[in-house]
């Protein structure tokens, strides 16, 4: 019995030194990880809306007026050109195949979409990982916001954009989550 309570204290030692190192650890990296994420959203929105210059998140009561119960969307930013408004930039989290998949799109006052970066995901490699590359975001640019978008293997159509080969959940998730953003801006934000 001694020895099982001497072996049960030193797993315990270990385990609360392991657990302090890692809390001490988190502590110290927390604030750069959160600096780090601000930037690469910040670049993102630069990204997905190339003509504004600087942009404006809306405030907690004007995003609840227009996103209203849809939890899809986490954050909508007005992108100006000097004091001109040009678009506006939408974080989105919507379930792909892997887990969460957020990205951010970018839509122009007259109701093209300017762009599209995946922020976070975690689909397989060399599938729904490849929502990440230039030719799946590329495609969704200058897409009008007038019509539902869908996906097709080889695009033909005004509002069809390049399907991910053998990741049609991640392909599906990220269209609805555009189309989820084209319906909002189509009758909240559309002048």
């Amino acid at each position: 019995m001694n020895e099982t309570l001497r072996l049960g204290l030193i797993l315990f030692l270990i385990t609360a030194v392991a657990a302090l190192i890692l809390g001490l650890s988190n502590m110290a990296t927390s604030d750069k990880i959160a600096e780090a994420d601000r930037l690469a959203k910040e670049k993102a929105k630069m990204e997905v809306l190339e003509g504004a210059e600087e942009f404006s998140s809306l405030d907690e009561s004007r995003l609840k007026e227009i996103v209203g119960s849809n939890t899809n969307i986490v954050e909508v930013n007005e992108g100006y050109k000097g004091s001109d408004l040009v678009g506006y930039t939408f974080n989105i989290k919507v379930n792909g195949y892997g887990g969460e998949i957020e990205f951010m799109t970018g839509i122009s006052t007259d109701g093209k979409i300017t762009g599209l970066k995946v922020l976070n995901h975690g689909e397989t490699p060399g599938l729904g990982a490849n929502s990440t590359k230039p030719y799946f975001s590329n495609s969704f640019k200058n897409k009008s916001v007038a019509n539902e978008i869908t996906s097709a293997k080889s695009p033909q159509g005004d509002s069809e954009v390049q399907a991910l080969t053998s990741a049609t959940i991640t392909t599906d998730s990220i269209v609805g989550g555009v189309n989820i953003v084209r319906e909002l801006f189509n009758e909240k934000l559309a002048n």
